[in-house]
């Protein structure tokens, strides 16, 4: 595995927000702090555990793995959305964590995020986004999902992740990036 360094960077990737919810809402409020517990998720989230918590998922098969525990958006999709109108703040788009400075749908699965001094959560793969996107902000859902040039379908809402070292963490953490052996997998749905 390799490590990418932020370090000495001006724009050096943190996490901008924490959130976390205990009962089931689409959106999730921002906390101070959140502990990440091994193998299960966000401490009193949920969607923390070790099988599914997504309802769609458990209805299909409540005994299937927590691919999910961790939901991470990059604060910079914010940005993009404000410009076709969207206003989004930490927490709305149901994220555990929300990062600035990291290039979140770019990296490979089976990436490594340590976040802070302790926690380390491993990339499963993208954010599948759903209708309740539109149900928060009419029109939204098409700003975080569409297709490129080749016709593929293009997920921006954020990556999913398995805590594979607890600890908490809070705004302006650093983020550091271990990736995988190559070759790389890219990102799937989860």
């Amino acid at each position: 595995m390799s490590t990418v360094s932020t370090a000495g960077r001006a724009s050096a990737a943190q996490v901008a927000a924490v959130s976390s919810n205990g009962v089931y809402s689409f959106t999730k409020p921002t906390r101070e702090s959140i502990t990440l517990l091994e193998g299960l998720g966000v401490e009193g989230d949920v969607h923390a555990g070790v099988t599914v918590k997504h309802r769609s998922r458990v209805a299909q098969d409540p005994t299937q793995p927590n691919l999910r525990q961790v939901h991470l958006i990059h604060r910079e999709l914010f940005e993009e959305v404000a410009e076709a109108g969207h206003q989004v703040e930490p927490g709305q788009l149901g994220e555990n964590v929300t990062t600035e400075g990291i290039d979140l749908l770019a990296l490979p699965t089976g990436t490594l995020l340590r976040l802070g001094a302790d926690a380390v959560v491993e990339v499963t793969g993208l954010r599948n986004p759903c209708l309740q996107i539109d149900t928060f902000q009419h029109g939204l859902l098409k700003q975080v999902v569409g297709r490129d040039d080749e016709g593929n379908v293009l997920r921006k809402a954020g990556i999913m992740g398995v805590v594979h070292r607890g600890g908490t963490i809070q705004p302006g953490d650093t983020i550091e990036v271990t990736l995988p052996p190559t070759p790389h997998v890219p990102l799937e749905r989860v």
